[in-house]
């Protein structure tokens, strides 16, 4: 390894639940309608959905029967 062979460093993001740094190439990006956010897993996604729609919010999702 040379001078010149320096590791590339990932860039990271914050899970939208459990504030876990995840790499961004990594994280699950549901993209909502003003804004995008990161989960690290499944779990995270699932609780944040649940948490979205108990608010009455719009979770990023399309309704079939409306595209």
């Amino acid at each position: 390894m040379t001078s010149h062979d320096k590791p590339m460093e990932l860039e990271h993001v914050a899970c939208e639940i459990c504030m876990k740094e995840v790499p961004i190439s990594e994280a699950t990006v549901p993209e909502a309608a003003d804004y995008v956010v990161h989960f690290c897993g499944v779990d995270c996604y699932q609780k944040w959905k649940t948490q979205e729609a108990e608010r009455g919010e719009p979770t990023g999702t399309v309704d079939a029967k409306s595209a």
